[in-house]
């Protein structure tokens, strides 16, 4: 197995290649959780990954409760599908406290504080009442609390985290964004049939779904990805593979051991092409993925195999999203939304390879188009 291998294999396992999912629920379904704390940007993560779900679909479904976004894994904000929320809570929630004990000393939440203030949360949204951050730090000052700054972060981070609140159905401001409400875990998260009963069938789903969606990737990737450690990933893997020995497949990369789902045809290596597999005429296929896509974030030891460089925004705090040719990296791209339209500001580096960069550029300017249906807006590049 080689780069060129590894870039094949997981463009079309996280279904950035074809076959795409049926819905932005069955795209999160594969990747078992999206990092999505930029949320109009994680959107797109999951759209693109279909058969053309729009900007609007992905809403619907955070809406429904269908999509759930709350804090987990490392943890940061993830897209969930509510099947596994439950699940992956309970296996990451003790990783997750201890982790946060320092921020909580800092805070002063001790445990007769926590179970306070989330009978006060759970109180405030029961029965449906969904309600913005704001909302609850009312709720919370009422009872006592500040109520403000790092102590509300914190407080809501340890409701989420013991399964006493997650997302619930979005807002609009008056300036149009979406804005994230919180509601009842309960309420929200259903008891999902077929779930793993307990830590070590929990530990092997977890692992068997990130090398099935992510592979090819080292126990180290999935470890820094999902908060747990290198042990427990490796535990997880015996155990998938002693359910299931056809489940992962094992091969050697660069002195490192990966794993990966093995590929629908056979035998593997044979078939493997070499080359990046090119879009449709031959042209260079372009992607525009977010910063925290997991193509990027669903790696630590093995990102380097995205390879390429990225010319940063001018600009301060913007966030820069990545510009993929077959799979490698050559520049940076972020939005702009003003007016009902869309400006796309693209950079990319020299383009030698595949008609230099009059057929890159008629590859990027399929991407833009693609964004532009995604957005259901008119798009232009700067």
């Amino acid at each position: 197995m080689d780069s060129d291998d590894v870039v094949r294999l997981r463009l079309r396992r996280q279904q950035l290649r074809p076959p795409h999912a049926s819905s932005p629920e069955a795209a999160l379904k594969n990747l078992l959780a999206v990092q999505s704390q930029e949320f109009p940007y994680a959107r797109w993560s999951l759209a693109q990954r279909t058969a053309g779900a729009s900007a609007a679909d992905v809403e619907q479904a955070v809406a429904d409760g269908r999509i759930l976004r709350t804090h987990i894994l490392r943890p940061t904000w993830h897209f969930v599908h509510r099947d596994d929320l439950r699940w992956l809570l309970a296996l990451s929630a003790p990783r997750l406290h201890r982790g946060n004990q320092g921020m909580y000393r800092q805070t002063g939440i001790d445990a007769e504080r926590a179970s306070r203030s989330a009978g006060v949360l759970a109180a405030a949204v029961a029965g449906g009442a969904h309600k913005t951050r704001e909302q609850l730090a009312a709720e919370l000052q009422r009872s006592g609390f500040a109520g403000k700054g790092l102590e509300l972060a914190y407080l809501i981070m340890h409701a989420e985290i013991s399964g006493v609140l997650t997302s619930g159905t979005p807002v609009r401001s008056k300036g149009g964004a979406l804005r994230q409400t919180y509601a009842l875990f309960d309420e929200r998260v259903p008891a999902a049939p077929g779930a793993p009963a307990d830590r070590p069938a929990a530990l092997a789903e977890l692992v068997r779904r990130y090398f099935q969606s992510r592979g090819p990737a080292t126990a180290k990737d999935c470890a820094d990805w999902s908060g747990l450690t290198v042990t427990d990933v490796r535990l997880g893997l015996a155990q998938a593979l002693e359910s299931d020995p056809d489940s992962l497949e094992t091969a050697a990369l660069d002195g490192m051991e990966v794993h990966f789902s093995p590929v629908p045809f056979s035998p593997l290596h044979s078939q493997l092409n070499p080359q990046p597999e090119p879009a449709e005429g031959g042209q260079p296929r372009i992607d525009l993925i977010q910063c925290y896509d997991e193509y990027v974030m669903g790696y630590s030891r093995t990102r380097h195999f995205l390879g390429g460089t990225a010319p940063a925004m001018p600009e301060r705090d913007a966030p820069m999203h990545v510009v993929l040719r077959d799979g490698r990296m050559i520049g940076s791209w972020r939005h702009v939304l003003a007016g009902g339209n869309c400006e796309l500001d693209i950079r990319t580096g020299p383009d030698p390879g595949n008609g230099g960069n009059r057929a890159t550029n008629r590859a990027i300017d399929e991407a833009v188009e693609a964004y532009g249906k995604f957005l259901e807006m008119p798009v232009v590049r700067k």
